[in-house]
């Protein structure tokens, strides 16, 4: 055995540990770096690199001390800051279709039913919001409206948005897992972000709202315009037409919707690179 394989017999752990750490901080960084709270971990963690190269180029053993002790609770505080941005990645594993028992036909007529039920608001003009709870519990917001357990029907969606009704000026919870609607009426956290558009108004706001809270997919039918959006992540699709809201939807219910992000970020990183070679050569 020659001295390369007797180096690959004593050092392919530690290639196979490096391939696990590489998968699992490229995809933390994926996931975290459109979160609110990245900006808070960029600048904690330039200010502990630095405050330490400084405690050992100037040999401050106080600062040093109290760096080493720090990290931890900077650990702790980390994982406080990332909570929401956490809780929603493990739901996300634990919605993946290899854990889940909701079978790829039951996702398509529920994505059908949705559309169907969205279809006729927007062409009656009823202003709604709806929100399709998933792995994250959205029970929270029921104490806000009124608490229900009944079978997703039409009937029943029309009935509370329309506007003669009490119930029309919230949003309706609809659990996914049974096909029923648990919550009508309900209040959920409006997205503070500034928006450019100013057109968006609190349906839209809280359908954005409710998804950076949740791994939740929120419906919003425009009063005034019988426009259909859709939220995801706290990011607003507007203006969507009956099919391309059919195929986003069961997309999204199937869990596809991560792998078809993997092909455009490599379709962009490819174009990147042909851009780069163009301009190297010219």
């Amino acid at each position: 055995m020659g001295v390369v394989g007797r180096f690959i017999q004593d050092h392919w752990t530690h290639a196979i540990e490096v391939a696990i750490l590489w998968v699992i901080i490229y995809n933390a960084y994926r996931y975290f770096r459109a979160t609110r709270g990245a900006r808070i971990f960029t600048a904690l963690v330039v200010i502990y690199i630095g405050m330490t190269l400084l405690s050992a180029w100037l040999d401050l053993y106080v600062i040093e001390w109290l760096l080493k002790y720090v990290s931890v609770i900077l650990a702790v505080g980390l994982v406080i800051i990332f909570q929401p941005e956490l809780r929603r990645a493990l739901a996300e594993i634990g919605s993946h279709r290899f854990f889940s028992n909701i079978t790829a036909k039951t996702r398509q007529r529920f994505a059908d039913q949705m559309v169907e039920i969205v279809e006729t608001l927007s062409r009656k003009r009823i202003g709604a919001l709806i929100a399709i709870q998933r792995s994250i519990d959205l029970g929270q917001y029921l104490e806000t409206g009124t608490e229900l357990d009944s079978r997703l029907t039409p009937e029943l969606i029309y009935t509370i948005f329309h506007s003669g009704t009490v119930l029309h000026d919230g949003g309706v919870i609809v659990r996914m897992s049974d096909e029923r609607v648990s919550g009508a009426g309900c209040v959920f956290p409006l997205n503070q972000r500034e928006l450019g558009d100013q057109s968006i108004g609190l349906r839209h706001r809280a359908s954005m709202g409710v998804t950076e809270e949740s791994d939740a997919i929120a419906l919003v039918v425009s009063e005034e315009t019988g426009h259909v959006s859709l939220a995801i992540d706290g990011k607003l699709e507007r203006n969507l037409g009956y099919e391309k809201l059919r195929e986003r939807l069961t997309s999204l219910l199937s869990n596809e919707e991560e792998e078809s992000e993997d092909e455009e970020e490599r379709d962009e990183e490819e174009e990147e690179e042909v851009n780069e070679e163009k301009l190297s050569a010219s």
